[in-house]
């Protein structure tokens, strides 16, 4: 029996700021559309990193696959390419057995570059460069880094702040490797795109200090799961030394009292005052994207979101897959 409608099945994408509940909105759709989730969380991709990054438990993933979790040692970096790349091959494997891939998470830089079909392999990257250029930021600083950028390519550096490590390595990467700025390697990328059908679901609150009670009582709850300890184990294995994991909100506020330096108190506090701060950054980001329908998370229940949600996903033309129809 052939379901014309589900060829060509776009795939789904759950965005949003921190504790909105996308989690359980991508378990929920996985059941209904015969899916698997697929993280796009930049921090849960690390092995050990659990409770802080609010990694899902197997309870409360309800059976359902994900993908892209803990897939790196802390000591690992992780790119936006090698993001592609993986999610690439997830897809594929996951269409393959005739189920509907769902991304979710909150790394919009993650998931948008994949939905763009930017050809990220378009560029060679020099074998030990990014190492070198990360040496070179720790020796001299990151103004240092940042003077290399202005050099090669002032109008890239212009639109970088210096303190962008990353950023700024990645440009550098592009220029040193193709002999061109990066917004004529962009340029190029930009033409040769072949952007993926995907449906974004976003969710979104009409009044955010909902949203911030929410991540207030996240917190709360991560300190009573263990968190303290998780920290605690993963600073002595190097969290702190590592150039990408060891910046993680939810680990990085308690050094100080590790140290000795601050009260638990007011570390707890630095973390829920950094997690709305972060929350803000992701609205932002999502915001600039025309393709997210988003939905109010404090204006309905849960029972009322799961039912819009599924509606809107129905309307764009998701459906359960021709092979878990048959039966």
């Amino acid at each position: 029996m052939t379901n014309v409608s589900c060829e060509n099945k776009p795939f789904l994408c759950v965005v949003g700021p921190t504790a909105s509940g996308k989690s359980a909105l991508a378990v929920h759709l996985a059941q209904l559309f015969d899916g698997e989730v697929i993280s796009c969380d930049s921090m849960q991709l690390y092995r050990g990193m659990d409770i802080g990054t609010a990694k899902a438990t197997a309870e409360e993933t309800e059976g359902v696959a994900h993908h892209l979790l803990d897939i790196l040692d802390i000591r690992e970096s992780f790119s936006v390419s090698e993001y592609v790349r993986a999610a690439e091959a997830c897809v594929t494997e996951i269409k393959q057995r005739g189920k509907t891939p769902i991304f979710c998470g909150g790394t919009g830089l993650y998931i948008d570059s994949f939905v763009s079909g930017l050809p990220f392999d378009a560029c060679d990257i020099k074998p030990g460069l990014r190492e070198e250029l990360f040496a070179f930021a720790d020796k001299n600083g990151a103004e240092a880094l940042h003077a290399r950028l202005a050099e090669l390519d002032p109008a890239c550096a212009a639109s970088v702040n210096a303190q962008n490590i990353k950023r700024v390595v990645r440009a550098l990467e592009i220029c040193l490797s193709t002999g061109e700025p990066m917004s004529a390697w962009q340029k190029k990328a930009k033409e040769a795109a072949k952007p993926r059908k995907a449906v974004y679901v976003g969710l979104t609150f009409a009044d955010r200090s909902k949203l911030y009670e929410r991540i207030d009582k996240r917190v709360d709850a991560m300190l009573d799961a263990g968190l303290l300890a998780e920290t605690e184990r993963l600073i002595r294995a190097g969290l702190r030394e590592t150039p990408t994991a060891g910046q993680a909100i939810g680990y990085k506020e308690f050094y100080p009292y590790f140290d000795g330096q601050a009260t638990l108190e007011t570390c707890v506090e630095r973390l829920k005052i950094n997690s709305r701060h972060y929350a803000k950054r992701q609205m932002t980001w999502f915001a600039r994207n025309p393709q997210i329908h988003f939905f109010a998370v404090d204006t309905m229940t849960a029972e009322e979101l799961q039912s819009a949600v599924t509606a809107y996903c129905r309307e764009k033309g998701v459906c359960r897959s021709e092979r878990s129809e048959e039966t």
